[in-house]
């Protein structure tokens, strides 16, 4: 408990603990959609807006949440035209995105400027102006996921029959789009831009491994992504290792019990 003394430590685990909670939630839809690389697409895209915002010394989380929803909106329009492979906007948007980012932050170079933190997250980044919207952002993302959640589920198993159906799936995968940006916007300045989509799949392909049904899974990723930071952060803290790599091979140790759960029914 000592370590909530330091207010960098209960910054990071208030903010970190609600990120990893949406991410939970998010994660199940995207891997069941198929499109579980789009967390690292747009997390590369949030690499470029946070080194447009360090040349400009403007404010990281002003600038990276409307790019990044730009980028989101911007990949949702071009799988909608179809004259573009979805896979292959992906990756147009991820190597440009980074390849502006790591220019835009050398020609900052004098202003001292981390690009490791950008890249692998540190926990130093969320400062006391930061974590009143952030806690503001994620709990609008959680209550948005509820209020919507027939809406997600109809969308993840069968887009086609739920537009058929009479549902507005454009404006959904806008809406879907619009909380994964902003999630990995925020969790960002904790994991990194190289790191943060590990928080939306590792999750939730162990909740697979312990339920089939589409609400535990998705309550199960969101509980289990929380764990792993928690356990991550702490983790990293007492060894002085990096924090954003530390709760991605949590996550992954978590995987593979749930694996291990799974190859042996007998126990469940």
């Amino acid at each position: 408990m000592f370590l909530l003394h330091y207010d960098f430590m209960l910054r990071a685990l208030t903010v970190g603990s609600l990120v990893s909670f949406c991410a939970g939630l998010l994660g199940t839809t995207i891997v069941l959609r198929r499109q579980s690389m789009i967390g690292d697409g747009l997390s590369h895209a949030g690499f470029g807006a946070l080194a447009v915002a360090a040349v400009f010394n403007a404010a990281p989380l002003a600038v990276a949440l409307p790019l990044v929803c730009l980028a989101a909106f911007f990949l949702l329009k071009m799988s909608e035209k179809g004259k573009t492979p979805s896979d292959a906007a992906l990756a147009m948007l991820s190597t440009t995105s980074l390849a502006l980012g790591v220019i835009l932050l050398s020609i900052s170079s004098k202003k001292n400027v981390d690009i490791n933190s950008y890249l692998f997250g540190n926990i130093l980044a969320i400062g006391k102006a930061d974590m009143l919207p952030c806690v503001l952002f994620s709990i609008a993302v959680i209550a948005v996921f509820i209020v919507i959640y027939n809406k997600i589920f109809a969308i993840a198993f069968d887009e086609t029959f739920a537009e058929a159906s009479g549902l507005k799936t454009g404006f959904y995968n806008a809406v879907l789009a619009l909380l994964i940006s902003i999630t990995i916007v925020l969790g960002m300045r904790i994991m990194g831009a190289l790191l943060i989509s590990s928080a939306l799949i590792l999750p939730t392909l162990s909740a697979l491994r312990l339920f089939k049904n589409f609400k535990l899974v998705t309550l199960c990723a969101s509980f289990l992504a929380v764990f792993g930071f928690i356990i991550g952060l702490l983790a990293s803290f007492w060894l002085s290792i990096p924090t954003g790599a530390c709760i991605v091979l949590v996550n992954f140790l978590i995987f593979l019990v749930a694996l291990g759960v799974n190859k042996c029914p007998k126990f469940l």
